[in-house]
C-alpha cells in the first residue's frame, strides 16, 4: 500500500512539474494515458493470472510450478512488449487523434507517446516479475523497484523538462525520457530479485526439464488471464470513451479533469495496495485448503480500506481547493477543481471498497465475475451517463464526474454482492 500510494504521489508531482509548461502540456500527457493503458492491457491481465496462480502454487507447496509460471510470463512479455511497442510507435498519431487530441496538443502528445510506448518492454518485464513476487507475498521488492524508478523519474524531470544542471530543456519529451529511464532502472532491479538461488522465485530453479511449461500451468494461467483480459478490455474501452468525451470539452476543461483524475489515483493507490495484498493472501489460503481464512482476510482488508478512504475523503473535503491550486494557478481550472473535489470525497469511499472486493475475487481466480462488472459499469454506465449528463443535460465537466460517481457506486454494489455470495471460495486452479 505504501508503494502504490507513494508511486501515485510521485505521479502527481510529475503532473505539477509539467504544469509549468501550461494547460496544453497537462492535456497532452493526459491524452496519452488511456492509449498507453490499452497497449498494456495484455500485460495487466497476464499479471493478474500470474499473481493468482503463483499464490495458489505457493499455498500448495509447489515451488517448481510457481517458477514455471513466472518463466512463461517473462517469455510472453518479451514477445508482446516488442510487438506492441513497435505498433504503438508506427500508428501513434492516428491513435492520439482518435483519443481526442486537438491541434494545440497533438504534436506534444505524439512526442511523449512515441518515447513511452517505444520503451514499454522494460516496463512490462518489471511488471511481470513484480506480479510474480507479489504472488508469493514479496511486496517489498515491488515497492523498492517502483520507488527507485520514480525517484529517477523525478530527478530527470527536473533536469529535462525545464533544462537544469546543464541539461537541455525538452519539455514534454523530457518528461517521457525521464519516465522510460526510470523503468529501465526498475527492470534491472526486478531481474536482480530473481537471480538469487535462495529466493522462492529463481530464474534458474530446477532442471531444464522442470522449467518447461506444462499443460497445468498454461491452463490455469489462461483460465484466469483470459477472463481478466476481457475485463481489462471493457475497462479500457470505457475509460477511453469517457476520456474522449471529456477531451471534447476543450483544453482547459480537460486539464482540470486530468488533474482530478491524478488526485483520484491517490485513493485508487490505497485500495489497489490492499487489493494486491489480498490477492496473495486469498490465493495462498485457498491453496492451503482454508476458505475460512480467505474470507477473513477479505473482511479485514475491507475494514482497513474503509479507514483509509474515510480519512482521504475528509482531507479532500477540507483541503480540496488548496490541493488543486498546487497544480495550476489558472482561475478557470481552479473553478472546476473546487466542485470536482466535492464529488471526489464521495467517490473515494466507493472506489477503495470495490477495488478490494475485486482483489478478493481475482485472488480466488474468479476473474469472470470481475469482467462482467467491468462490462456493466465501466464499459456502459460510465461513458453513457458521462455523455448524458455532460452534453444532453448540459452539465459540462461536472456531468462527466457525476457519471464517474455512478460507475463507482455500481461497481461497489456488484462486487459486494459477489463477495458476500461466497461462490468465489470454491474455484479450482
Amino acid at each position: 500500500m505504501v508503494e502504490q500510494f507513494l508511486v501515485s504521489l510521485v505521479s502527481l508531482v510529475d503532473t505539477m512539474m509539467v504544469g509549468v509548461l501550461g494547460a496544453y502540456a497537462i492535456s497532452a500527457i493526459g491524452l496519452c494515458g488511456q492509449p498507453k493503458f490499452i497497449t498494456l492491457v495484455p500485460f495487466f491481465s497476464l499479471n493478474v493470472g500470474l499473481s493468482a496462480v503463483i499464490s495458489r502454487r505457493k499455498g500448495e507447496g509447489d515451488r517448481a510450478g510457481a517458477n514455471r509460471a513466472m518463466l512463461f510470463g517473462l517469455k510472453l512479455a518479451v514477445f508482446l512488449g516488442l510487438v506492441l511497442g513497435l505498433l504503438g510507435v508506427r500508428f501513434s498519431r492516428q491513435i492520439l487523434l482518435f483519443a481526442g487530441a486537438a491541434p494545440d496538443t497533438i504534436d506534444a502528445a505524439q512526442s511523449y507517446f512515441d518515447i513511452i510506448v517505444g520503451g514499454m518492454v522494460f516496463n512490462v518485464l518489471s511488471l511481470v516479475i513484480n506480479a510474480a513476487q507479489r504472488g508469493v507475498g514479496n511486496t517489498r521488492i515491488a515497492m523498492r523497484t517502483n520507488l527507485t524508478s520514480n525517484l529517477v523519474n523525478l530527478v530527470l524531470n527536473y533536469c529535462l523538462i525545464g533544462g537544469h544542471l546543464g541539461f537541455p530543456a525538452l519539455g514534454v519529451k523530457g518528461d517521457a525520457i525521464a519516465t522510460v529511464s526510470g523503468t529501465v532502472v526498475a527492470c534491472a532491479m526486478s531481474f536482480a530479485s530473481i537471480l538469487k538461488p535462495d529466493r522462492y522465485l529463481f530464474l534458474g530453479y530446477g532442471s531444464r526439464e522442470s522449467r518447461r511449461v506444462d499443460k497445468k500451468t498454461t491452463s490455469a494461467l489462461w483460465r484466469v488471464s483470459s477472463a481478466s483480459l476481457v475485463e481489462q478490455l471493457f475497462l479500457r474501452i470505457g475509460f477511453m470513451t469517457y476520456a474522449i468525451l471529456m477531451a471534447r470539452l476543450g483544453t482547459i476543461a480537460f486539464a482540470a479533469h486530468q488533474i482530478g483524475m491524478n488526485i483520484l489515483s491517490l485513493s485508487f493507490a490505497v485500495g489497489n495496495g490492499i487489493s494486491i495484498a489480498v490477492v496473495a493472501l486469498v490465493g495462498q489460503s485457498l491453496g492451503e485448503g482454508r476458505p475460512d481464512m480467505a474470507r477473513l482476510y477479505g473482511h479485514l482488508c475491507q475494514k482497513l480500506g474503509l479507514l483509509f478512504s474515510v480519512t482521504m475523503a475528509l482531507v479532500y473535503t477540507i483541503f480540496g481547493k488548496a490541493i488543486y491550486a498546487a497544480f495550476s494557478s489558472d482561475s478557470r481550472i481552479l473553478g472546476y477543481g473546487e466542485r470536482i473535489m466535492a464529488l471526489l470525497s464521495l467517490i473515494v469511499v466507493l472506489q477503495v471498497s470495490q477495488v478490494i472486493f475485486s482483489g478478493c475475487l481475482r485472488g480466488s481466480g474468479d476473474t469472470r465475475s470481475v469482467a462482467m462488472v467491468a462490462l456493466v459499469s465501466v464499459a456502459f454506465i460510465r461513458p453513457f451517463c458521462g455523455w448524458l449528463f455532460t452534453y444532453p443535460l448540459a452539465l459540462g465537466l461536472m456531468g462527466g464526474w457525476m457519471g464517474l460517481l455512478l460507475d463507482q457506486f455500481m461497481r461497489f454494489l456488484l462486487t459486494f454482492f459477489r463477495f458476500r455470495g461466497g461462490k468465489w471460495l470454491t474455484i479450482k486452479l
